[in-house]
């Protein structure tokens, strides 16, 4: 079982693709799945090699796929993305192509995946919806609902016009490529880490239809529909902050800062509806929730950036934006026409001594008005600081920020 065993009938030279099976507990259905791939990849005359990723079986899983013609490495982190993992950085090919070991996927027409990876793609996706999905192959929750509604998000966040089965089990890329994505979620969310990072760096990815068959395990799969579901979207969401955080947050503090302006100076009326100083308290706690998601999505994108999930230019102008400097003489001006504002107020207080305004009591327009300004000038100037905290250590983002500050093309970092 050791990692350096030759693959049976593997020809000197370089191998070519490894074909990675994560295993848990597959002493059913493991070593037909070892056979299938050792049988196509000798058809096809390619120079490769089977691996399977344990993830600590205590069924005998290790010795059958020994048995069957199988390299075996142990996976020390648990979960379906520990294993992958363990099994990318154990691969001696070229190129990876990962499975399931459940018999789902047939592992006997693995050619179209290798044929895209020699043109030169990425990432080469297999797609059940266009392959062929068998009756009671996949749940009716999965098949109508969780897969459809998940790769369709995907598409929306990320761009991903070319992948239509964003969560497919069998798909093959580049080793080196992947490697250097840096990729860590060790759970069922890997799958979507996967997808995710590459179409952020740019990778090439394409799709090739794949069947499902029902699986030949006689136990439940270890997949968990409602938590690795939720793993999935918010894997997703965290991942797409601008989307996520930054566009509402700007659609939210737009619609409270109109609200708050025209609610300060007149009332409105909606049919038989009056909008007054309770639709303005209302319009104020928008504006003030609005500018915070902004301002969680600029930091995000900051964070982001460390992680390799955030295209350069966005995050250099997110630290242009929150510079600390920048950050303080817009709050503490926030926070002057605030106090000003509230020493109007008092002066005025009761006195309904404020022209132009809205009958009632016009001070609790003004206080609002300028209670909401303080809140953002204070929410302001921490974050400024916090970004300052954030780009600490970073010479090179401070170095882009400058550059777009100067209009200097901005070259890769």
């Amino acid at each position: 079982m050791s990692s350096e065993a030759i693959f049976p009938g593997e020809k000197p030279g370089p191998v070519e693709v490894t074909v990675v099976l994560p295993c848990l507990n597959e002493a059913e259905t493991l070593a037909v799945c070892v056979q299938k791939a050792v049988k196509c990849l000798a058809d096809l005359g390619v120079n490769g090699e089977v691996l399977v990723s344990d993830n600590g079986s205590t069924d005998g899983s290790q010795q059958i796929a020994v048995d069957n013609g199988a390299r075996v490495v142990n996976a020390p982190i648990r979960g379906y993305g520990g294993a992958i993992m363990a099994g990318i950085d154990a691969a001696r090919g070229e190129y990876v192509i990962m499975a399931d070991s459940d018999d789902s996927y047939d592992l006997t027409k693995l050619g179209p995946f290798i044929e895209r990876l020699r043109e030169g793609h990425d990432v080469v996706m297999g797609n059940r919806f266009k392959g062929g999905i068998a009756p009671k192959a996949m749940p009716p929750l999965h098949k109508y609902l969780g897969n459809p509604v998940l790769s369709w998000l995907g598409r929306v966040l990320f761009g991903l016009k070319e992948v239509r089965d964003f969560h497919c089990g069998i798909r093959g890329f580049n080793k080196e490529r992947i490697q250097a994505l840096g990729l860590c979620m060790p759970g069922m969310e890997f799958a979507s880490e996967l997808v995710v990072r590459a179409a952020l760096a740019g990778y090439s990815l394409v799709e090739v239809p794949t069947t499902l068959q029902p699986d030949g395990r006689s136990r439940p799969p270890h997949l968990r529909t409602w938590r690795d579901g939720w793993r999935h979207l918010r894997f997703l969401l965290v991942f797409a902050p601008r989307k996520t955080l930054v566009w509402p947050g700007l659609a939210l503090s737009g619609i409270g800062l109109v609200g708050t302006l025209v609610l300060t100076f007149t009332q409105i009326k909606l049919g038989s509806i009056g909008l007054d100083v309770n639709a303005m308290i209302y319009a104020t706690l928008a504006l003030i929730v609005g500018a915070q998601l902004v301002l969680f999505g600029g930091f995000a994108e900051i964070y982001g950036w460390h992680e390799g999930i955030v295209r350069t230019d966005h995050v250099a102008r997110w630290t242009r934006i929150l510079r600390l400097e920048r950050c303080v003489a817009v709050g503490l001006s926030l926070i002057l026409l605030g106090l000003i504002g509230t020493v109007v107020a008092v002066t005025k207080w009761g006195t309904g001594g404020f022209g132009g305004l809205p009958p009632g009591d016009p001070t609790i327009r003004v206080v609002l008005l300028s209670a909401t300004s303080m809140s953002l000038g204070t929410i302001g100037i921490f974050a400024g600081f916090f970004s300052s905290l954030l780009t600490l250590r970073s010479t090179r983002l401070h170095a882009v920020s400058e550059a777009v500050d100067a209009d200097d093309e901005l070259a890769p970092v």
